[in-house]
């Protein structure tokens, strides 16, 4: 028998575990040293305009509304909680470029907030904002 022929060689072996140790540094030294920095972050430059300020300010008038849905403009009470008796209440008040500033209590309905909004719009007042106070 012949047996020069059949010599068996070993199957070369590929160990991983140093190369996983290798890259697993690699992966540690990266997140070590790359700065995180926020993508959603936009920088903008923003124009300038040579305006003089606005010195003369349109009339405030401040509605507020209580926790009983009760109205007082420019802190005068106002009869009855209907937006038609609010709206004829604010029309006597405001003229074209008034400002309206709803103060309403955290507790009053929303409907009271409503009434007011409805009766700004009967009375033509165009610019509303509403008060709110910081939550510290």
């Amino acid at each position: 028998m012949n047996f020069r022929g059949r010599r068996s060689h070993p199957e070369p072996e590929i160990n991983l575990i140093p190369f996983i140790d290798v890259l697993l540094v690699i992966m540690i030294f990266l997140m070590l040293t790359t700065t995180w920095s926020k993508l959603t972050e936009i920088n903008l430059t923003l124009p300038v305009a040579d305006a003089q300020k606005q010195t003369d300010r349109p009339q405030q008038i401040i509605l507020t509304v209580s926790a009983q849905s009760a109205y007082a403009i420019n802190r005068m009470p106002v009869p009855g909680q209907s937006a038609g008796a609010l709206g004829a209440a604010l029309g006597a008040v405001a003229s074209r470029e008034s400002r309206l500033i709803i103060s309403a209590d955290a507790s009053a309905t929303h409907q009271a907030v409503i009434h007011a909004m409805e009766a700004a719009r009967q009375a033509g007042l165009t610019q509303i904002t509403f008060a709110t106070q910081s939550g510290r």
